[in-house]
């Protein structure tokens, strides 16, 4: 504020002396300054994967409202996501990959959008505050397709005569609806999926109810625990459906009707509960509203994928006749994976290393080998003269050997170095404490180290970091 009057002429005028008086120095002016409003970066920044997820905003929620018709290949979708702004940002990216973006809008305003590849650049009317919770809603329509061979198989939308199969790991949401599609930004999911009447639609949380009208039923399902969007699925066809309680909680188990009735795929699934709640003892509760799981028949799909509250398994599973490993590997991951996620890729082996280590608990408790004797066996077998570390495998080999077989022996190398009593102390805090979250190795050995009051860097530099053959435990 200028002053004026008597004292302030004379303060100016012997400026060079000093002042004194009754009179308070001037005030130092202040300027308030309009956010800097930026683009959001079009990747999450991830070191294996840097065009994977995107930058400058949270997502809290996907709903979203689709349908598909298989006789025509196409699907129609509004995609309503609740977000919050991580910075002033002028304008932020999705991952939407075969589909086009129609009409968009945030907070109910019109905004503009483009599309580059897999990137959908939206452009809100105005800038968005950082710290502001913000919405967009999106139309969007095409022929959904998928992404190729990968490392693990093919995935994204999966078209087959009876419908289809949405599935992929590290990626497969981005081909069916706009997503922020990293694991670091979990988020939680709603979906209404529209299909023809007599044709079944199965996905990720609790049950809703079903309506049909017109020739074409809605489903409804709903997963209210921030959720990772590569285990977002759906599984469109026809199947045999059987929706039971279990502790309280829907248990959904679906079977292709292309696989036995009573088969080897059936069998295992039934077994879900019991195996369940036996990991549980071992992990803690179980950390989602719904469980079940999901037997498909399409050749393609050479891999079981823990898909939050319902993991999908290939049918190659289940050639040799009932496979309650694969079942115990899968819902491990609702641990180990889903409710405790990975902060990078690099992260796998968290994943992959203790559901390895949970079938061989499995087969423990259920009459086979000891824990002891399956380490021992993969020990004994294990290519220690090929190149692979569980702890950095590089992004070609997320799901290589190293990841599954050496990361299940560190998890038993750490068990034997600290000693049972600290290392269920260990799964129970770990599985608590990251509940919802995210969490990375670094994490992991610092829990541990806390826990057991032992330094454990040479341990995991030995198991996870190199490729040369540790001593057994």
């Amino acid at each position: 504020m200028k002053r004026t009057g008597v004292a302030g002429v004379l303060c100016v005028a012997l400026a060079v002396a000093g002042c004194s008086g009754d009179d308070e120095p001037a005030p130092t002016p202040t300027t308030s300054s309009a956010p800097a409003f930026a683009p959001g970066a079009e990747g999450i920044g991830d070191p294996y994967f840097p065009k994977y997820g995107n930058g400058g905003y949270d997502v809290a929620g996907y709903d979203l409202k689709v349908r598909y018709d298989p006789s025509r290949k196409q699907l129609t979708g509004t995609a309503t996501i609740t977000a919050t702004a991580t910075q002033d940002l002028s304008r932020f990216n999705l991952d939407l990959s075969k589909l086009t973006a129609k009409n968009v809008t945030v907070d109910g305003v019109r905004a503009s959008s483009s599309a580059t590849g897999a990137e959908l650049t939206i452009t809100p009317a105005a800038g968005i505050p950082n710290g502001r919770p913000f919405t967009t809603v999106i139309e969007y329509g095409g022929t959904p397709g998928q992404l190729g061979t990968a490392v693990l198989g093919e995935g994204g939308w999966l078209q087959n005569p009876q419908g289809a199969v949405a599935l992929g790991q590290p990626e497969s949401a981005s081909t069916w609806f706009p997503v922020n599609d990293h694991p670091r930004d979990k988020a939680t999911f709603k979906l209404e999926i529209t299909v023809p009447e007599g044709v079944e639609a199965i996905s990720n949380g609790v049950p809703g109810p079903q309506r049909t009208a017109g020739g074409w039923t809605t489903w409804s399902w709903s997963e209210s625990a921030p959720m990772a969007s590569y285990l977002a699925m759906v599984v469109i066809g026809q199947y045999r459906i059987t929706t039971t309680t279990h502790s309280g909680k829907p248990m959904v188990i679906a079977v292709s009707e292309q696989l036995p009735a009573n088969g080897p795929a059936a069998q295992s699934l039934a077994r879900t509960a019991e195996i369940t709640d036996f990991l549980a003892t071992k992990f803690g509760p179980y950390p989602f509203d719904a469980n079940g799981g999901v037997a498909v028949d399409d050749q393609r799909i050479g891999y079981a994928l823990e898909t939050q509250s319902r993991p999908v398994y290939g049918p190659a599973f289940f050639t040799r006749g009932p496979n309650e490993g694969v079942i115990a590997h899968e819902l491990a991951h609702q641990w180990f994976g889903d409710s405790v996620a990975l902060e990078k890729w690099q992260d796998i082996w968290l994943n992959e290393g203790f559901a390895t280590y949970a079938e061989w608990l499995w087969d423990e408790q259920s009459g086979g080998d000891s824990v002891q004797a399956n380490f021992d066996n993969v020990y004994n077998s294990y290519p220690w003269n090929q190149p692979g570390e569980a702890g950095d495998p590089g992004a070609s080999r997320i799901f290589g050997q190293a990841v599954y077989q050496r990361g299940g022996m560190t998890v038993f190398a750490l068990r034997k170095a600290i000693g049972d009593p600290a290392f269920d102390q260990l799964l129970k805090r770990w599985t608590s404490e990251h509940k919802d979250g995210n969490a990375d190795t670094d994490d992991l050995i610092a829990m541990a180290e806390e826990i057991s009051g032992k330094q454990l860097d040479d341990l995991f530099q030995a198991w996870l970091f190199s490729t040369e053959k540790p001593a057994k435990p």
